[in-house]
């Protein structure tokens, strides 16, 4: 896989692309990462990038002809079937929420270019006519699209064939399956006075299965139900989780019953 980042400032990449997971997916020939200076494709002598606001306001906005001229540098001389086939995704609040399931449909694709914007934000024809695809990494406004590139990057590099040493490992990852994933323990079994459970030390591998899966169920429950309407339960799963959910409401009820008396009312 080749993933090309377009960027006004290369150098943010630069460590992270040397260390762990991603330096030797790249190492391995496995995932090909190329940053390309934004600033190369700017106009004039002075590399020019953006320039105020029509209509007036503060800040600066990042002009168009950089960021087309980039993309068409980029790929070159392939055909246009193939250049249609490639994403080509702006970093950007407004754009569709990043999740595994959207990790996994990346990484099938042989390229990605991923468009960092920067100041106030970009020329809207990047984005009609430029873009194929937006993504945003959470309800929040970062300076610029070097972060979301760098998550976008890391959660997609992982999923692809061979990175992993355990090929196992994605499909058991927080959110694969449409759920947080169970806890871990290692050495030592007892530290502190705090022990690893018994059952993971049991050797029973179809008890340990079950047990990670309610871990991960009951996890789920307390810290993200919301991801419990799409994921894919059994019949026992969701009567335990009835059952959860009846559990803490007889422990609320007192508590419940208590705060319905009147706040203004007085023994005095």
């Amino acid at each position: 896989m080749r993933i090309d980042v377009v960027t006004l400032f290369p150098e943010y990449f630069e460590s992270p692309l040397r260390v762990s997971i991603l330096k030797r997916a790249q190492e391995s020939g496995r995932v090909q990462i190329v940053v390309h200076n934004l600033r190369a494709f700017g106009l004039g002598r002075h590399r020019v990038t953006d320039d105020a606001p029509y209509g007036g306001g503060g800040g600066m906005v990042m002009r168009p002809e950089p960021f087309f001229e980039a993309v068409e540098h980029i790929l070159g001389e392939l055909p246009e079937e193939e250049r249609r086939e490639i994403p080509i995704i702006l970093l950007d609040p407004a754009g569709r929420p990043f999740t595994q399931a959207v990790a996994w449909a990346l990484s099938r694709h042989p390229r990605l270019i991923l468009l960092c914007g920067h100041y106030e934000g970009v020329d809207e024809r990047v984005r009609e006519h430029l873009a194929t695809d937006e993504i945003s990494i959470g309800d929040f406004v970062l300076t610029g699209g070097e972060p979301a590139a760098l998550v976008v990057l890391d959660a997609v590099a992982r999923l692809v064939p061979g990175v992993l040493g355990d090929p196992e490992a994605p499909r058991h990852d927080s959110f694969a399956e449409g759920l947080l994933e169970h806890p871990h323990y290692t050495r030592p079994a007892v530290y502190r006075g705090w022990e690893v459970p018994e059952i993971l030390r049991s050797g029973h591998h179809q008890a340990i299965a079950r047990w990670r899966r309610w871990q991960s169920l009951r996890r789920t429950w307390e810290r993200r139900p919301d991801l419990l309407l799409a994921a894919d339960l059994t019949a026992e799963e969701r009567a335990l989780i009835a059952q959860w959910e009846a559990e803490r409401r007889a422990l609320l009820a007192p508590l419940l019953e208590g705060g319905a008396a009147d706040p203004g009312s007085s023994s005095s």
